[in-house]
């Protein structure tokens, strides 16, 4: 016959080094990071929603030249820059914490958060890139390509 684990026994440590003394603060700092980061998060996506779909015409209104002349304002390139980082470092903190309480070997948990973080960094780069290198009034494009409220 066997027996189940107590589930609210303390699990055994893993060989090696401790993790504990090697974190230092970083676990306290990034639970404060994720509580503040939730707080603005949630102010940031009801201010992007209200503005995008209550304020103007709803989602019919929301097209290529709505995020155009959005984004030509500095005060929206960077709300959304700040929702885009946020968001990103919210989810990257949180499943990290997931994988570390998760996976079992250190290999596993190794490859795990590498490819968390590589994948954290593109979307990071290329949102930002986008945010700041968009234009959709493209000098020396055909005009046959252009949206209508571009002069030519």
């Amino acid at each position: 016959m066997s027996t189940i684990a107590d589930p609210k026994a303390p699990r055994a440590s893993r060989p090696g080094p401790s993790r504990r003394t090697t974190r230092g603060n970083f676990e306290l700092y990034g639970w404060v990071f994720m509580r503040a980061s939730g707080v603005v998060l949630i102010v940031l996506v009801f201010g992007h929603l209200f503005v995008n779909l209550i304020q103007g015409e709803g989602i019919s209104a929301i097209d290529f030249g709505f995020v155009a002349g959005k984004w030509a304002s500095p005060f929206w390139q960077v709300w959304d820059l700040l929702m885009l980082w946020l968001a990103m470092l919210h989810g990257t903190n949180g499943v990290r914490t997931i994988i570390n309480d998760y996976a079992e070997k250190d290999a596993t948990r190794l490859v795990l958060k590498l490819a968390l973080y590589v994948a954290t960094v593109v979307v990071i780069v290329l949102g930002t890139l986008v945010i700041f290198t968009f234009d959709p009034c493209p000098p020396n494009s055909p005009t046959s390509l252009l949206p209508s409220f571009c002069t030519a």
